[in-house]
């Protein structure tokens, strides 16, 4: 599905000050805290200001995102000089440090690896590089192209598949970037919380794809480089759902934002505070999705019905972290924009496309 001319329309810009929703979409500072399982600290970089810049961002994202429907893994995303959220995490036995970009549309874990001739090995973003080396992890593995993981994410059983050949990984992005190479399973740490607002260290091993081959923005040519991005999405090949499904954690995410500087605390697992307000997520969806009901900026407030909020096949407002701007249908934007432009004189920026 393509976006049609006008079909959708800036409302404001959100830069990295955004909240993430999956299956808890309200969330307090304290909700947070008192999460039972795992948490990653999230810094947010933001770099370009201005509105062509983000939008020309949003709309390789929105290629990608809209690309990506129906492919086994569901969606993609990936990092961009615009905005992101990342976070550092460990994997490996012993452990190193990776910086991965938190993305809710991507379905699967990747970082860059030591074979990797074209992956970046330098940042502008404030950070040191590292190439996952799968020979200096005493927990890493191979993962075989006849295990389930890899007959999942591909469709079925790969064409000449024997038990001594890797599970390969192809992932191709709207604006034409890609990361190539074979999955691999190692052991990635994170801190969970106790109830007495303290961390200790926990681990789970989870398969995430080893990057030999990248092109485009992924490339040792992007400036502003991470390691790879650490996918959040719904499928069952992301780093939530194979937690999850290991018992590892509760299929549960919150992104609890820091409004002043970005970034905040990104927990996964149960969250105990009893306050949490619920929004049910739209069910067989590729992502997170929920239906809005209303918008409101500033005292400008306007009702929602279900049929105004769906996209072009009913696919509701789309949750997705790496997308710098809020968009809004033209049968809700358009009200909106007259309605509230005497009161909080709201501008009119230009069409995405």
């Amino acid at each position: 599905m393509e976006m049609l001319p006008g079909s959708r329309r800036t409302i404001f810009v959100s830069a990295c000050v955004w909240l993430l929703l999956s299956l808890l979409p309200s969330l307090s500072p304290a909700s947070v805290v008192s999460a039972t399982h795992g948490v990653f600290n999230v810094k947010c970089k933001y770099q370009e200001r201005t509105l062509s810049a983000l939008k020309a961002h949003d709309y390789r994202r929105q290629l990608s995102l809209l690309a990506g429907v129906d492919l086994p893994l569901g969606g993609s995303g990936r990092p961009d000089a615009v905005g992101l959220y990342y976070a550092k995490i460990g994997i490996g036995t012993p452990p190193k440090n990776y910086y991965l970009q938190v993305d809710t549309g991507t379905d699967i874990m990747w970082i860059n690896c030591i074979q990797c001739k074209e992956c970046p090995t330098r940042s502008s973003l404030g950070m040191d590089l590292t190439l996952y080396d799968i020979k200096e992890s005493s927990s890493g593995q191979s993962v075989p192209c006849d295990q389930q993981f890899c007959k999942e994410v591909n469709g079925g059983l790969l064409s000449g598949c024997t038990t001594n050949i890797t599970c390969p990984y192809l992932e191709i992005y709207g604006d034409g970037s890609s990361t190539a190479g074979d999955f691999v399973k190692d052991i990635v740490l994170y801190e969970q919380v106790s109830g007495d607002l303290k961390t200790d260290s926990a681990n789970g091993s989870i398969i995430f794809g080893c990057g030999a081959r990248q092109s485009g923005d992924l490339s040792s040519s992007n400036e502003e480089a991470l390691d790879g991005i650490l996918g959040f999405g719904k499928a069952n090949s992301s780093m939530i759902s194979q937690l999850a499904s290991s018992g590892k954690v509760k299929k549960m995410f919150a992104h609890c934002l820091n409004g002043v500087n970005g970034g905040g605390i990104f927990a996964i697992g149960h969250v105990v505070q009893p306050k949490v307000k619920m929004t049910p997520l739209l069910p067989d969806q590729p992502h997170y999705s929920v239906n809005m009901t209303a918008v409101q900026i500033g005292q400008t407030f306007l009702s929602l019905s279900i049929d105004a909020s769906a996209q072009g096949d009913g696919k509701g407002t789309i949750i997705d972290s790496g997308t710098t701007l809020a968009y809004l249908p033209e049968g809700i934007y358009e009200p909106l924009v007259s309605k509230g432009e005497i009161t909080i004189k709201l501008t009119r920026p230009a069409p995405l496309l």
